[in-house]
């Protein structure tokens, strides 16, 4: 057995492990959930998270959490012997290949979170690394170049790219970037192939345009608006530069930085450090330089489809050292193996078991709260129904907070229409926006336990609003959280002044 078929084979298991061990997330949650309406794109993102999470759904007629991350975890595999083929196309050589494939797979925000979670990031970094797989043959970077299957394959990964998050057109930046600035690809420009490359990336993004269109450019707005705002904060990228050597791992995305500004000192005159340096420079730059500027926060995630494009030269980096002798890098990975699969079995295991509140008490997490994003809500439904409360006709179910709807909706699978009541709804307000059921009763939930807040602001929307004896949700035989309860009938509708 190689020993790249081993890393997928070991890395696929301890994921559908940690995966059944594991609650869904509050963005798992949430885009599990909406995964239910079947839409040609969604609020947040595009469609293809999305897509996937409804087909592994309908296939099982399940939505435990390890089938809604099954896709995920599957895709992440052909994504880390992808990387492990472009290196050693690169460079000529299957140690670099497997190294690059390691460092990946041990860096929390690929391995873990793009590894093996219902987010957009796993199908993203997926068809960035076809994209940049074809993308080298096509301009024979690597051996095979010049072939019409390769042009149409980089688009074709192009379009499965912006198809799956929008960042992604921030790497597909550095094909055209390349194209200018390397002399011996600009011939490229003067032949059809990569023009219909980029016309095949066009036709698939389409779901995506003509949904913004039909619901007001709603998703466009919302990612716009991520840049928005005006202040000055000139060591703000610092921050940004920080958060992300930590999602990365420092002693990992430090050695990536560095090789990517050594190749792109060299410039074209190294053609293969220069594509990938190029396919890395716009995400790796751009976030930072936003946050001078934005007063809106700056995920540290964002960047991660850059910074994917450089474990190649880190690969072959680590592969050349190795091979002239250096135990203390081989050391640091074995450390490194170590440090992650300890962590793995601590997170696995608490969200689990809530071993931590059982051997140091309720008081190490809190109120409580802390945990609430990471732990399915499944005594919802049970508690609800033993008191009747689900078995109103026409029945609605209403929460405050955008993130708990998901909750909500999964812990009811789906049997009740949620709406938010906020001004903040997500893909709620598409699928289930809250003036579609005028006159309908509602039963409201909230992790608000200010009743007389609640009813000063909620009261006014119904003919009758009642406070109910609260929900207790419990994890791992203790309580995490508390929801207010409130029946409402004869909803009225909300105004904007209702949902600030």
């Amino acid at each position: 057995m190689s020993p790249l078929f081993l890393l997928i084979l070991v890395t696929s298991l301890l994921r559908l492990l940690l995966g059944s061990l594991m609650g869904l997330g509050i963005d798992e949650t949430y885009m599990v959930a909406a995964s239910h309406h079947l839409e040609l794109s969604y609020f947040d993102h595009p469609p293809i998270a999305w897509w996937l999470t409804h087909a592994a759904m309908w296939v099982t007629g399940s939505d435990a959490p390890v089938v809604a991350r099954l896709p995920f975890i599957l895709l992440f595999a052909l994504s880390t012997w992808l990387m492990a083929r472009i290196t050693t196309a690169l460079f000529h050589d299957k140690q670099a290949g497997f190294w690059a494939a390691l460092l990946m797979n041990l860096s929390p925000v690929y391995g873990l979170t793009a590894g093996g979670w219902v987010l957009p990031d796993g199908p993203l970094d997926c068809a960035l690394l076809g994209f940049l797989w074809f993308s080298l043959r096509a301009t024979a970077v690597i051996p095979g170049g010049g072939r019409w299957g390769n042009w149409l394959g980089a688009g074709l990964c192009a379009g499965l790219a912006m198809l799956s998050k929008y960042n992604g057109a921030l790497v597909l930046i550095g094909l055209p970037l390349f194209l200018v600035t390397a002399p011996k690809a600009r011939v490229w420009l003067m032949r059809p192939q990569p023009w219909i490359a980029g016309l095949l990336a066009v036709l698939f993004f389409l779901p995506v345009v003509i949904w913004n269109q039909q619901h007001h450019w709603a998703s466009f707005a919302f990612q716009g608006d991520r840049a928005g705002g005006l202040r000055f904060q000139p060591f703000a990228p610092f921050g940004v530069w920080a958060g992300e050597a930590l999602f990365v791992l420092p002693w990992i995305w430090v050695p990536l930085i560095l090789l990517w500004l050594r190749a792109l000192r060299r410039g074209p005159s190294e053609p293969r450090g220069w594509l990938l340096a190029l396919f890395a420079a716009t995400p790796v730059l751009l976030f930072a330089v936003v946050s001078i500027w934005s007063s809106r926060h700056i995920l540290y995630h964002w960047s991660a489809p850059g910074t994917l494009m450089l474990f190649p030269l880190l690969g072959a980096e680590v592969a050349r050292r190795l091979q002239a002798g250096a135990p203390r890098l081989r050391r640091v990975i074995l450390g490194t193996v170590a440090l992650v699969l300890v962590a793995l079995a601590l997170v696995g295991t608490e969200m689990r078991f809530n071993w931590l509140t059982a051997a140091f008490g309720p008081g190490i997490l809190g109120k409580g709260t802390d945990v609430a994003g990471g732990v399915d809500w499944n005594d919802l439904a049970p508690q609800l129904a033993a008191r009747g409360l689900l078995s109103t006709p026409n029945l609605v179910v209403a929460v405050t907070r955008w993130n708990d709807a998901g909750k909500v909706d999964y812990a009811l699978g789906g049997r009740f229409p949620v709406t938010v009541l906020a001004d903040d709804t997500r893909e709620y307000g598409i699928v289930a926006p809250a003036d579609h059921f005028l006159g309908r009763p509602m039963l409201l939930l909230t992790p608000d336990n200010h009743q007389s807040y609640i009813l000063a602001r909620f009261a006014p929307l119904f003919d009758k609003l009642m406070v109910l004896p609260p929900v207790t949700l419990r994890f791992g035989g203790y309580p995490f959280m508390t929801l207010s309860v409130l029946a409402g009938t004869g909803f009225r509708g909300l105004s904007p002044a209702d949902v600030k």
